[in-house]
């Protein structure tokens, strides 16, 4: 399935249902009077998060959604059926911009989030709604008030604990498939990767998190180039960075600087999360010049780097160890906050 983490659709409530003017003709009764029902109420339009989707790509060939119009009302004081809600199944993760695309309207974060978007109009009021004891026999009925309209972005943000940055052919991919059962592309040239990932790195029977790796970054990714910073949205939500290094491409420390920049031209939220650092590919370095780059790396950033190789695991099982014990704090302190 292809993904899609952006789309721009049209959605309308329905009307509501036009009151009616009638009158009682029983044969036997000898004051009829009014007795036209009210219209019925428009459809709403409601968004709802569902766990069984990962992508918006149904809205690239969907991107209309109009609910029915209320019945009309009727004579015997009738009133007419009221249409049902329109429900539009969206990813967990789902924001709903306004056409702006920077106003928030709705944020579904959790399964089963439901919002309404646009509220149905309600039914117009038939004649019989006018009686009164001066106005016996009232001719006026009212047509349904209007639904709403508008346009609207979707925009996906992948729900993850951990989130992959780097740049390109920094091993994301292969460590990805190493650590969980995700199988992304990989190759051997720079943007391997074109949409984000996502895997499920179970370490126990009880313990487990999900990890998602997004296409590489490189400078000047936040002006576009390159892939541009888009999919850095999927990594917004994770708990905490894990950045790899590919250690056997030269100076490290310039590729984390580059990684950092680009995350804090991005978003200063994002570049204030936790970040652990992994130097990357140790089976194409002799211990000298892996030892060397992990000091000028440790200097650099001031935190502790991590020796991994993601071709023969070496060092995979402590990180994701350390991964799980920060993502469980994470989970701990948002609880406890809330």
């Amino acid at each position: 399935m292809k993904f899609l983490d952006q789309a721009k659709i049209y959605i309308r409530s329905g009307d509501g249902g036009d009151g009616v003017t009638a009158f009682r003709r029983e044969k036997y009764i000898e004051f009829g009077g009014p007795d036209g029902g009210n219209g019925g109420r428009g459809g709403d339009i409601i968004f709802e998060a569902v766990p069984n989707l990962n992508t918006l790509i149904d809205f690239r060939y969907t991107q209309h959604f109009r609910a029915r119009k209320g019945g009309n009302g009727a004579g015997s004081d009738r009133t007419g059926a009221a249409s049902s809600a329109v429900v539009i199944k969206v990813p967990i993760g789902t924001q709903i911009m306004d056409d702006d695309r920077t106003t928030m309207l709705a944020d579904l974060d959790e399964a089963g989030k439901r919002v309404t978007l646009c509220r149905g109009g309600d039914g117009g009021y038939g004649n019989a709604h006018y009686k009164t004891s001066t106005n016996r026999a009232p001719r006026r009925s009212d047509k349904g008030w209007p639904g709403e309209e508008r346009w609207v972005w979707l925009r996906l943000k992948l729900i993850a604990d951990a989130g992959l940055v780097g740049l390109p052919n920094a091993g994301k991919s292969t460590f990805l498939s190493v650590v969980s059962a995700a199988r992304p592309k990989i190759a051997d040239y720079p943007f391997t990767t074109l949409h984000p990932q996502l895997g499920v790195v179970r370490l126990s029977m009880t313990e487990e998190f999900v990890l998602a790796d997004i296409p590489g970054l490189i400078e000047g990714a936040h002006e576009g180039t390159g892939l541009g910073d888009r999919f850095l949205g999927h990594v917004e939500r994770c708990a905490l960075l894990l950045h790899l290094i590919d250690g056997a491409a030269g100076n490290v420390v310039a590729a984390w600087r580059t990684i950092r920049r680009e995350l804090e031209a991005y978003d200063d939220d994002l570049a204030a999360k936790p970040e652990i650092i992994a130097l990357n590919k140790t089976d194409a370095m002799t211990p000298r010049e892996a030892s060397a780059r992990r000091a000028a790396l440790e200097k650099a950033s001031g935190a502790p780097v991590r020796l991994i190789s993601a071709a023969t695991r070496e060092g995979i099982p402590e990180l994701l160890r350390l991964i799980q014990d920060q993502v469980n704090q994470a989970k701990q302190d948002a609880k406890q906050a809330s």
